[in-house]
């Protein structure tokens, strides 16, 4: 058995050299409808089928070019099994998000002609440069995944679908300050670039679109870095930063204790949406987007949202303020993933309960909140633990000394549901 899948990539209508020459003497070809056209079909027409017959291959329409569903593999196993050789036609590069996985998966012998991806083109019409990039796939079940990063992120690469395209991701980038930038018919013939804020995007109809720009700032480029896609996660300077590296009102920051074990507990990371309920100066908020989550700070006090908003700034992280009194200024926001809260009031607590978040912490500040809390979590579905901890600074290590001052506690009770 000879025979393989020679996957090739398409940049609009232009072919690699000596795909013409694969085409003809292909007996099976797959593709979207889209890359058989016009010079692909001409090509498909210039010469015999594998089989050594004038007879034109045989071939099998696909609704994406960046997945193959069953009845293809099967048809590509099958045709490698009788030594046919086989084409697959996929837009831009197969090895990028793209077909070569499944074909590995089946273990099918391949040959890769890539193209241009349809990322790199989009980036070079805006005239930016790529490698600082996150790229999520959007299609499916990650689509809310792929939301959550690109409110978390400054530059983020979407690949869309039907159902999960630009308008869809817009309604969901309502309320953050994006740009999305769109290319429908990337590489065709009806190639057409529109640069649109989100609610612009929410309320047009769109044509064939598989990639969608998300920028924080059409104008602003990540430095150079030596990873693509920025800033590695989690952040090199670590995490649970001291009181020193924010700006708070006293007595309204969480300890870096009390932070490190919330995080934990919270588990915020890329995909992830985390809201900071009673938020303070938003120390939590702004570690929980150094994560790599999106992050929601809840704030009604004018002067903490004004620390919110200058520690967010001074850690380069994008963190949305939501100005209001809690539990009414949560309606309408984005389901969490993760809450943390500072208060334990029991309304406050329901209503953070009932939204639907995964994990819930909160920082119990007096001792009989916590039967009201646990409460409001167990009817809600949680399971519920909790921890008091005592910590105090060991001064005078520098100096050789070791005196243990100003110990303090912390009460955090948390509920975790699938």
């Amino acid at each position: 058995m000879t025979a393989t899948v020679t996957v090739i990539g398409v940049e609009g209508l232009e072919l690699p050299p000596g795909a013409e020459h694969a085409l003809a003497a292909a007996a099976l070809v797959v593709g979207t409808r889209a890359v058989l056209r016009d010079s692909v079909a001409a090509a498909l027409g210039s010469g015999p089928g594998g089989t050594g017959t004038a007879q034109p291959p045989r071939v099998i329409e696909l609704p994406s070019s960046h997945e193959l569903g069953s009845v293809a593999l099967d048809a590509l196993a099958a045709a490698v099994e009788a030594d046919e050789p086989a084409v697959v036609l996929a837009s831009g590069d197969p090895g990028y998000f793209g077909v070569l996985r499944a074909l590995r998966e089946r273990s099918l012998p391949t040959e890769c002609w890539p193209s241009v991806s349809q990322l790199q083109r989009i980036a070079a019409m805006i005239q930016r440069p790529w490698d600082d990039i996150t790229v999520v796939d959007g299609r499916g079940r990650t689509f809310r995944a792929a939301v959550n990063v690109c409110r978390a992120n400054p530059a983020v690469g979407v690949l869309t679908a039907p159902g999960a395209g630009p308008a869809e991701l817009g309604a969901a980038l309502v309320g953050w300050r994006r740009t999305l930038v769109v290319v429908e018919d990337i590489g065709g013939p009806r190639e057409a670039l529109s640069i649109v804020d989100p609610g612009e995007a929410a309320g047009r109809s769109w044509g064939d679109v598989s990639i969608v720009l998300c920028l924080a700032d059409l104008d602003r480029v990540g430095g150079p870095g030596w990873i693509s896609g920025g800033e590695p996660v989690p952040p090199a300077g670590g995490w649970a930063l001291g009181l020193d590296e924010f700006t708070y009102r006293e007595g309204m920051a969480s300890s870096a204790e009390l932070r490190a074990l919330a995080l934990a507990r919270l588990a915020p990371r890329p995909g992830t949406l985390v809201w900071d309920v009673a938020a303070g100066c938003g120390a939590l908020a702004v570690e929980a987007a150094r994560l790599g989550a999106a992050v929601i700070a809840v704030e009604s006090d004018p002067g903490l949202c004004v620390r919110i908003v200058a520690n967010a700034k001074r850690h380069g992280v994008d963190v949305r303020l939501v100005d209001g009194r809690v539990p009414e200024v949560l309606a309408g926001l984005p389901r969490p993933d993760a809450v943390f809260l500072g208060t334990a009031r029991a309304d406050v607590v329901r209503a953070c309960a009932a939204a639907g978040a995964h994990r819930i912490v909160l920082d119990v500040r007096e001792m009989g909140s916590v039967g009201p809390a646990r409460d409001a979590l167990v009817d809600a579905g949680y399971t519920v633990d909790g921890r008091l901890l005592f910590s105090a600074p060991i001064e005078g290590l520098a100096r050789g000394a070791a005196a243990v001052e100003h110990a303090s506690s912390t009460l955090l009770l948390w509920g975790t549901r699938s």
